[in-house]
């Protein structure tokens, strides 16, 4: 089996940002469980920000606003997490951590991301733990994905994992806040991820945090249409690894995959490029592209909004303003204003009508 976790800032830093080395010894000492029990383990881990602030004399409540600065702050928080989960996983369980940065172009380009499964593979087979961050020093502000839950998700669907673990400050997906509603229970189960368990998950519940509810939900997202079990669960919870591989009841929110599983590619488009405009097509038009599988002709589009050129990603909203697909645009936003709605024979031999390959879509309704 191959398992991979992911633990949040909060789980491994105090209230000052400085890194929990009891917090860190008891993740390490799940993952090593793990391990002996035959799994192999991938970890993706936040905190290197939050690690780096106090050694620069910055704190967590007064965190710094400018990206250099972070980058900076990231750069010198990366070195010390990994020396913490290093000497905690070779002094206590004689196991070798492997640091790999990601970034959002080594999930966008083809090749990087081949090489990216080739690199972490290769690990797993020598016996290592990889230990996964996104690369926050040399990360473009403008491309980068901000939390490492979706990345956790990504490199799931990369090594081809049996479960994904969203460890966190609390027990999983509530009703309401726990934090709010002392009444708020435990959603245990969650069998289709819906627009309702959406609007329950919140933001991050700590200054030292990137991520929260919404974003482990969008992770499940993810893994569900990689075919991955999803279980978001409390970090400070005893075997909590152990449980959530076994299928433990009430170990946390566990998330079902779908059926229908995305390949590499088409996961790619849907959920690893964001999303530069939309296109709205009438229902005919979506009929095709749900029910039919086709490609998103000119004819069909009613309305474009935003600004992108050919290549880039974009959403697919249908009359009654839903987001049902996704894909990659063969036309840029001022040439699609001008095809929208024309049929091919109006557009002329030297014009194609399509719009979005059926190959470069995905329904995702």
């Amino acid at each position: 089996m191959i398992v991979v976790a992911k633990v949040g800032t909060s789980s491994i830093t105090d209230e000052h940002g400085v890194i929990d080395q009891t917090a860190i010894a008891k993740l390490c000492r799940e993952l090593a469980g793990l391990r002996e029990a035959g799994s192999q383990v991938v970890l993706v881990t936040s905190g290197a920000i939050a690690a780096g602030l106090p050694e620069l004399g910055l704190s967590a409540t007064n965190r710094p606003a400018d990206s250099r600065t972070l980058q900076a702050v990231s750069a010198v928080g990366q070195t010390r997490l990994m020396r913490v989960y290093n000497d905690v996983l070779e002094r206590e369980h004689g196991l070798v951590g492997g640091q790999v940065l990601l970034a959002p172009l080594d999930f966008m380009v083809r090749q990087q991301y081949l090489h990216a499964r080739s690199t972490l593979s290769r690990l797993l087979d020598l016996g290592v733990l990889p230990i996964v961050n996104e690369n926050d020093a040399i990360a473009d502000d403008e491309i980068r994905f901000g939390d490492n839950d979706r990345i956790a998700a990504l490199v799931a669907h990369l090594v081809g994992a049996d479960i994904l673990v969203l460890l966190t400050d609390t027990a999983g997906l509530h009703t309401a806040d726990p934090g709010i509603d002392e009444s708020a229970s435990l959603i245990e189960e969650i069998v289709e991820l819906d627009k309702e368990l959406d609007e329950l998950a919140g933001g991050s519940r700590t200054p030292r945090g990137s991520g929260g509810m919404a974003t482990k939900v969008a992770a499940a997202r993810i893994a569900a249409w990689s075919g991955v079990r999803t279980v978001i669960a409390a970090a400070d919870r005893e075997h909590v690894l152990r449980d959530a591989v076994a299928g433990q009841p009430g170990v946390g929110t566990v998330v079902h995959p779908r059926d229908r599983r995305l390949p590499a590619r088409k996961l790619w488009i849907a959920f690893a490029i964001g999303s530069k405009g939309s296109i709205i097509v009438d229902r005919g038009a979506r009929r095709a592209l749900v029910e039919q599988g086709r490609s998103l002709l000119a004819a069909g589009v009613v309305g474009v909004e935003g600004e992108f050129e050919a290549d880039d990603a974009v959403e697919v909203v249908d009359p009654t303003g839903e987001v049902f697909a996704k894909g990659l645009a063969r036309v840029d936003s001022g040439g699609l204003v001008r095809m929208a709605g024309r049929r091919s024979d109006e557009l002329g031999d030297d014009v194609s009508a399509e719009v979005i390959h059926r190959d470069d879509l995905v329904v995702l309704s």
